[in-house]
């Protein structure tokens, strides 16, 4: 059984890990099981090639303690919020089942992010309708809705509609963000300069879980929009 408790939905290899990889540990800390599927392979980036980064993803998925990942090998930059787009996405979430799926952020810098996040969503819609048929290694798939879906929040300041306390776990989110380092600043480094190899860009994403954390009385947090109304039947769980 490949059930999933958690889904994580990302457009390029590193942005589950910049996005949401503290949620990811807090929860795998707690017992649930959580796995991510990349769209791509970020063939695209200006630094690294898709198969250093085929090897930075399988790091940073141990560093995480993922129970899966896997990618999906769509076209980096090119790939569509379309019917087969949308129809391979419903055999792996059928495949994963999972509870909740978090997805990219809604809108963002790079066109991709906010592309992944609305296929995610019509693909999480669409494997619950028992008139789309899927299969997988020849058998027949069961339909398959996730309860709830969110989006993190990635370049581009969104406001949350909730934060995740992920203090205790920011050191493991920055060792899986730097399992990437093809990526990242290196000042021996021979790749050209990118938006996110500039110095500045990891302080940066301290700052944004900074200012996340700030608003919930915590160090570092991440920060969140949900596609519907939460609602709880007690008010003490709310923090």
């Amino acid at each position: 059984m490949n059930k999933l408790d958690i889904l994580v939905i990302a457009a390029h290899p590193d942005d589950a890990e910049l996005g949401c990889s503290g949620t990811i540990a807090a929860h795998v800390a707690k017992g649930y099981k959580v796995g991510i599927v990349d769209l791509t392979q970020g063939e695209m980036g200006t630094r690294g090639t898709p198969e250093t980064r085929v090897k930075e993803a399988a790091e940073a998925s141990e560093i995480l303690g993922l129970s899966a990942r896997e990618n999906m090998g769509f076209q980096d930059v090119y790939f569509q919020d379309d019917t087969s787009h949308q129809l391979a996405l419903v055999k792996v979430i059928r495949k994963y089942q999972p509870d909740i799926v978090l997805a990219n952020a809604v809108s963002d810098r790079h066109p991709d992010h906010g592309k992944g996040s609305s296929l995610a969503s019509k693909a999480c819609f669409m494997s619950g309708l028992r008139k789309i048929e899927t299969s997988l290694e020849g058998e027949l798939q069961q339909p398959w809705r996730p309860k709830f879906v969110y989006h993190f929040i990635q370049n581009n300041y969104i406001e949350p509609d909730f934060v995740v306390d992920i203090t205790e776990y920011w050191d493991v989110k920055i060792k899986s963000i730097l399992a990437f380092k093809s990526q990242f600043y290196d000042p021996n480094s021979k790749e050209p300069e990118s938006f996110i190899s500039d110095p500045d860009f990891l302080p940066f994403i301290e700052a944004r879980a900074r200012e996340m954390g700030h608003k919930i009385l915590a160090t570092y947090g991440e920060g969140f929009t949900v596609e519907r109304m939460m609602g709880v039947d007690n008010l003490f769980d709310l923090k």
